[in-house]
């Protein structure tokens, strides 16, 4: 799928560096100020539910989720606006023998600098954290 805009591109970009574990350039893509919400309001990912504003917190939560797994990303659909685009994803993230699938909308928005300065992604943790314990508990490991 070729970008119509460059948010999407961006977009885009993030799902690539994210798959090819390519921390460097994936971190190159944000605002010094940007924040990071995935998935949106509190979870253990994200115990305040303010997010992950800045570099050194995005780097951070890329330490803690993107790094730990081997993630498949499948944008479904993307609709991109103005300077933001929505991606409807289809994400399955293996660790060792666990495999976890989730859907998700994943919004970006770039900033006159063509910086990713907001990253808003949208799933049911709970539903995530359901599918783990089942996984776990038919290997018998809870």
């Amino acid at each position: 799928m070729k970008p119509k805009t460059k948010a999407q591109e961006l977009g885009f970009l993030s799902r690539d560096f994210a798959v090819a574990k390519d921390k460097k350039n994936w971190l190159a893509l944000f605002d010094e100020n940007a924040i990071v919400q995935d998935p949106i309001g509190k979870s253990p990912l994200d115990p305040t539910g303010n997010g992950h504003q800045g570099i050194d917190a995005i780097e951070k939560f890329y330490d803690t989720v993107i790094a730990n797994g081997d993630i498949e990303f499948n944008i479904l659909e993307s609709i991109p606006c103005a300077n933001e685009c929505a991606n409807y994803a289809q994400i399955v993230n293996r660790v060792g023998d666990v495999q976890i699938e989730t859907k998700m909308i994943v919004i970006y928005r770039i900033n006159s600098n063509n910086k990713i300065e907001s990253l808003r992604a949208f799933w049911d943790y709970q539903k995530m954290e359901d599918q783990l314990n089942a996984i776990l508990s038919s290997q018998g490991l809870t």
